[in-house]
């Protein structure tokens, strides 16, 4: 969204002036691309000035819909925008923007109050007949040289729950220890405020040792559901999961990472194996960049996990105390290496415009200030997190369903009466109840069969499980001391690639001294976290920090199933590098390149 219209929408007054911040670049870059294959069509009542704002051209795909009125349609032509709101609800996996008051080239042209009235009634209509429910975002006086005052509106339109399709994004939830991430998430979730001690956090908490010592060391899961209208469902009558995700079209489940350095491989594990789509760091207002959070950043960035800032505790400090802090984080956010842009949220428009953003450019990072004890700001980060986007599209979503079934294996449990449960993520395909799976690799780098028992979503029974969703699946008698946390489970017909060794194109991020061959580093690659040694370190004899190479590693225990393309995370101690897989060496070539070695 351009800068000026961020004004529009942020001042009030209407004036739609201000030269575009470095924002709005990144926005209009694209469409200026665009703008060309736009035609203007002006109506015939407006003169459009020097100072009319734009937004970007309409784009054909995406779930973002401009319409400059919609009064009294013709049968036909309702059908036809029915047609079309399927579509942007679609693209956006049940959610879509509409834009009205505004033409398809971008321009702001406004509607009187009748129109935008009777508009906004059609919208309803059509809402009703897909299945959909409306909310108006937000609604602006778009002031020109013309005589009648004229309006835009932003709407949201959200598909409600059927067949429990609703939307699922998962955020990592990131930052030093005692910044506040697990009393934030139990204030979040449950509805209720903190009492200063840490009250709202017990119920996250997996260990006796963490609720003694109020500092996570294991992975949690905590959900949030806003329903079509995006209220949030989670604070009536203390529901349960099962009730949230019924009645939910919109569900944000939060993965609580640990945040003290002793703890960093869960961390990392949690970040690389559960696949989020975005990452919320929490930054403790009176104590600032400290400890791990710098490292986090670097992670998130390094996975390239889209990420934003909240900053806790504000009731602590002063307002001076606050803005030191947000002003610290800018910088770091400016560097070269982080190149974000930071945008602080200030009200419910900033919480919109910055949700919007967010989505379309990787460089937009929002920042909220808000307190878990007096709920200060809370209110603008629920709005961000009702609004904000999927990244994939339906058509992604699509393709990696109609691929062969992969499901990688995160945690193993044994439940009584249910017997071997696992947990993880459906990386592609579709799974059922019933459905038969191999499982692997073993040691020796074999597959066992089984068969899928019951399916669990969010701790309620699922019957289809799609690709990019989180889950848990029976698996009955199967026996637990086959599985391993790294596994997967593919449909027999894949021929997975195995190995011990394989190539990955690395940067050192930083280490001591230098990396060589015989180093050893504790390797993540999605679920897989196991040790290997540097077998060989091509073109250089040795590695220094910033430098980078492609190296030879050998796993140290057992085989993995890896792909070409995976990103690579490695750390020892204090050295860390990231890269990706280049190339692998199947069991088979290793075997016979060790026979060999044998012979000679």
């Amino acid at each position: 969204m351009d800068a000026r219209v961020s004004d529009l929408f942020a001042s009030g007054n209407g004036h739609g002036s201000g030269s575009p911040g470095v924002a709005s670049n990144v926005a209009s870059k694209k469409a200026s691309a665009k703008n060309k294959k736009s035609k203007a069509r002006f109506s015939r009542t407006f003169k459009p000035s020097n100072n009319t704002p734009y937004l970007p051209p309409e784009a054909e795909e995406g779930n973002i819909e401009y319409k400059l009125k919609l009064v009294n349609p013709t049968q036909y032509r309702f059908e036809h925008l029915a047609t079309q709101m399927k579509w942007r609800l679609q693209e956006g996996r049940g959610e879509a923007v509409y834009q009205i008051g505004v033409e398809d080239n971008g321009m702001l042209v406004g509607l009187s109050e009748e129109d935008m009235r009777a508009s906004l009634k059609t919208l309803h209509r059509l809402a009703e007949k897909v299945g959909a429910d409306i909310t108006v975002l937000r609604e602006r006086e778009v002031d020109y040289d013309s005589d009648i005052p004229r309006k835009i509106a932003e709407v949201l339109i959200r598909k409600v729950p059927d067949d429990q399709q609703f939307l699922d994004l998962r955020v990592a939830v990131l930052g030093n220890v005692d910044s506040g991430k697990s009393t934030l998430l139990g204030v979040l979730t449950q509805g209720e405020l903190d009492n200063g001690r840490g009250r709202a956090r017990l119920n996250l908490f997996r260990h006796l040792h963490e609720i003694q010592t109020g500092r996570t060391s294991s992975i949690s899961f905590e959900i949030l559901g806003f329903n079509s209208k995006g209220e949030v469902v989670n604070y009536s009558e203390s529901r349960t999961a099962e009730e949230i995700c019924e009645s939910a079209s919109k569900m944000i489940t939060f993965i609580d990472l640990a945040g003290h350095h002793k703890y960093l491989k869960t961390t990392i594990f949690g970040l690389t194996s559960y696949c989020p789509d975005f990452a919320m760091l929490v930054v403790s207002a009176n104590t600032g960049i400290a400890g791990t959070t710098r490292e986090h950043l670097g992670l998130a960035m390094a996975l390239k996990v889209p990420i934003f800032i909240v900053i806790s505790k504000v009731d602590l400090c002063t307002r001076a105390t606050v803005e030191r802090t947000v002003r610290q984080l800018e910088r770091v956010l400016k560097q070269p290496g982080c190149n974000k842009v930071p945008m602080v949220v200030a009200s419910t428009d900033d919480a919109v415009t910055a949700a919007q953003q967010f989505a379309q450019s990787p460089n937009i990072t929002p920042i909220f200030t808000l307190s878990s004890v007096s709920g200060e700001s809370l209110d603008l980060l629920k709005v961000f997190f009702n609004i904000i986007p999927p990244l994939s599209n339906s058509k992604e979503q699509e393709e990696l369903m109609q691929q062969l079934t992969e499901f990688q294996v995160d945690e193993i449990y044994t439940v009584p009466e249910v017997g071997t449960v696992v947990g993880g993520t459906l990386y592609s395909g579709i799974c059922r109840e019933g459905d038969h799976l191999v499982v692997g690799p073993t040691d020796s780098g074999q597959f066992h069969k089984l068969t899928i028992g019951s399916i669990q979503r969010n701790r309620s029974a699922c019957r289809v499980l799609r690709a990019g969703q989180a889950a848990t699946l029976a698996l009955g008698n199967f026996d637990r001391s086959l599985l391993r946390k790294g596994m997967v489970m593919v449909s027999p017909e894949m021929d997975p690639t195995i190995c011990w060794m394989f190539e990955a194109e690395i940067v050192l991020l930083f280490h001591a001294k230098t990396f060589h061959k015989g180093f050893q580093v504790t390797v993540h690659i999605g679920n897989v976290r196991q040790t290997a040694t540097v077998e060989a370190v091509y073109g250089k004899e040795e590695l220094r920090t910033g430098e980078k190479a492609v190296v030879l590693f050998k796993f140290i225990k057992h085989p993995e199933y890896l792909k070409v393309g995976a990103k690579v995370l490695f750390r020892e101690g204090v050295t860390k590098g990231i890269g990706h897989v280049t190339k692998l060496l199947p069991i088979a070539q290793y075997r016979q390149s060790q026979s060999e070695d044998e012979e000679v």
